[in-house]
């Protein structure tokens, strides 16, 4: 297998998506004719700057509406065809992508395309071109890959096959167990590109929603099973056209796509273990099995006050790092870390973002595969030197500038709060009934929520829930869930479109933290509440309206909802279950805790509760438009 991008999948000038291009590890590149035509380097300079770069130019497109035309309109389509050529032999390139004609003037007819075909091979011949057919989803006459695949069968010629797109074939509802048919020598380029599904115009949704393959609803990893069984073992190539990728960063782009190319084909290897083509050998998406820690850099006066905070919760300060001033606090199977070092990489997280989440560790099947399958999938792995008494644990560069460290049973990673930590003389007492972590809620720019949801679904065995609406005051917020089959690890996503909105203010205030808000679960919420009611912990107060509006929405007593009211306790329900949550007061610039007890099978986050609960945090921070102090 090797690696391509179309160039017009990502955002920049031909020179700048070339250095990303080949940053992110791919192999070729797909020239779009509008970035060639751009750039003012003579096709013979443009050819040798992307092999400098260590790139092939896999493929030269589109060439548009050329079959099926009559009298001049057809010469003049072989005429085009020809100044390509020669443009193709400048730039040294060696296959074009001929899409299917949507010209009003071109006649239909199986035959009649293929003599077109038939014909353009014999002049593509000398020049040493392969010429790929491809059924554009919209074609005037072909808009099905088994037609196009019919006339280049009827073309029987040497130098014309077919592309294969995912998009084209799987937005058509086409089955794609149809390619199994077509010999590998015939098909001459493959083309990839995932999407939301989207009942919508096919052009339209094609040109401006398409994604990385695992970012979208498309049954892709279907798609390249069938094209693996044919024998193929070629360019494997990604073609996107989406608005939000038009603006963002070229190298994060690139990175992206580059990992979801791997973690596709390593998904189509596992279940065709015998297909040809030559797939990176890589460890299996990874297991996680909970939160092992999180960690939150801080100093001085607000250290005192998270500390203060997290007894108010029932958490306990059970130890003290043996070289650094970190200390572990715990509740249960909840490891919260402060670390207070002014060096290495907390200290400059410190001051970047101030107090703010740094570090979350995961507990993993597989620490060293973790890290393996991270860097096969192009993440950096992240590594500072090893104080005295400490264990060097697998890490990686997570989303949002922090960090993931993975530690699992087998190699005694899971020993490290006995190996770094002295004890202070306090048990991990349960003393409010905090057991485990149910979320951990990330914050970043809505045009990041598919990069971060890639990271985590291409590294390990999680998956996407539905996209969700928040509506927030002052905008909206699009929040998606990332979770592990049995749901014990939870990850929610939430995209801010605008800093007027909590989570926007939020990612301001912070310069771009992770990390907003940590939700911990309840046996008993009501218990939980009381007794940290008793520890001092102040709750996020609730509007009586709320409650007179939860009372003629659900069947709850006045009993019941006077205890609701009582510890400002918000409730949802669904089919499944119900869901009981409450929240501290927001701090460090919009961070805040959450404590959550799901009854029977809910699954959901209590998304109805949002708009209010976002509310009354805003009515506790800065008012709008007064700078920070």
């Amino acid at each position: 297998m090797k690696t391509s991008i179309a160039t017009v999948s990502i955002s920049g000038n031909l020179r700048e998506k070339l250095h990303a291009i080949a940053k992110a590890g791919f192999d070729g590149i797909e020239i779009f004719e509008q970035d060639f035509i751009a750039d003012e380097g003579t096709p013979r300079e443009i050819g040798q700057m992307i092999r400098d770069h260590g790139l092939e130019i896999t493929l030269f497109q589109p060439f548009r509406d050329f079959e099926g035309l009559t009298g001049d309109l057809r010469q003049r389509a072989f005429d085009r065809a020809k100044a390509k050529f020669d443009t193709m032999a400048e730039l040294g390139t060696d296959r074009i992508l001929v899409c299917s004609t949507v010209h009003p003037a071109s006649v239909g007819g199986i035959d009649r395309a293929a003599d077109d075909f038939a014909e353009l091979g014999e002049i593509a011949k000398p020049y040493g071109i392969q010429v790929g057919y491809e059924a554009l989803a919209w074609g005037r006459h072909i808009h099905d890959h088994r037609d196009a695949w019919e006339i280049v069968r009827r073309a029987d010629h040497p130098n014309v096959g077919i592309i294969l797109d995912s998009f084209h074939t799987l937005s058509r509802k086409i089955d794609p167990n149809s390619i199994r048919s077509i010999p590998s020598d015939k098909i001459v380029f493959v083309q990839l590109a995932d999407a939301p599904l989207i009942d919508m115009d096919l052009l339209y949704w094609s040109r401006h929603f398409r994604n990385m393959p695992g970012e979208g609803d498309l049954p892709v990893t279907d798609f390249m099973r069938a094209v693996a069984a044919t024998g193929y073992d070629d360019w494997i190539s990604l073609e996107i056209f989406n608005d939000q990728f038009r603006g963002g960063r070229p190298v994060g782009l690139a990175r992206d796509g580059y990992r979801s190319l791997i973690a596709l084909m390593d998904d189509v290897r596992r279940i065709e273990p015998d297909i040809a083509a030559t797939v990176p050998d890589i460890p299996a998406r990874l297991t996680v099995d909970g939160v092992a820690f999180v960690e939150f850099t801080t100093r001085g006066s607000e250290a005192d006050a998270l500390g203060k905070l997290l007894s108010s919760m029932g958490f306990t300060h059970v130890g003290n790092h043996v070289s650094k001033k970190v200390a572990l606090w715990q509740q249960g199977d909840i490891r919260i870390v402060l670390n207070q070092e002014e060096t290495g990489f907390a200290g400059s997280a410190y001051t970047m973002h101030g107090t703010s989440v740094c570090d979350v560790g995961l507990r993993v099947s597989n620490a060293t595969d973790t890290t393996i399958r991270a860097k096969a999938l192009g993440e950096d792995l992240f590594s500072q030197p090893v104080g005295p008494g400490e264990l060097e644990i697998p890490a990686i560069r997570s989303v949002g500038g922090s960090v993931l460290h993975f530690i699992d049973e087998a190699s005694g990673l899971s020993d490290v709060w006995d190996v770094e930590f002295r004890p202070s003389g306090q048990g991990p007492e349960n003393k409010v009934g905090l057991s485990r972590i149910d979320h951990v809620a990330e914050t970043m720019n809505y045009d990041e929520m598919l990069s971060w949801s890639l990271f985590y679904t291409s590294i390990f065995d999680m998956k996407r829930a539905p996209m969700n609406d928040v509506i927030d005051p002052d905008g909206l917020v699009r929040s998606q869930a990332i979770e592990t089959p049995d749901g014990q690890v939870r990850i929610t996503l939430n995209g801010a479109e605008t800093h007027r909105t909590l989570a926007g203010s939020f990612l301001a205030e912070s310069f771009g933290g992770a990390v907003q808000h940590l939700a911990f679960q309840a046996d008993d919420i009501f218990a939980t509440a009381e007794e940290m009611a008793g520890l001092g912990f102040e709750p996020l107060p609730m509007t009586g309206n709320y409650y007179r509006d939860l009372k003629a929405r659900f069947a709850i007593d006045d009993a019941q909802l006077e205890k609701l009211k009582a510890h400002h306790i918000l409730y949802d329900e669904d089919a499944q279950g119900g869901f009981y949550q409450f929240y501290s007061k927001p701090f460090a610039g919009g961070f805040f805790f959450e404590i959550v007890q799901r009854v029977d099978h809910y699954d959901g986050y209590g998304a109805p509760n949002a708009p209010f609960r976002i509310a009354a945090q805003k009515r506790l921070l800065r008012p709008k438009g007064m700078p920070k102090a």
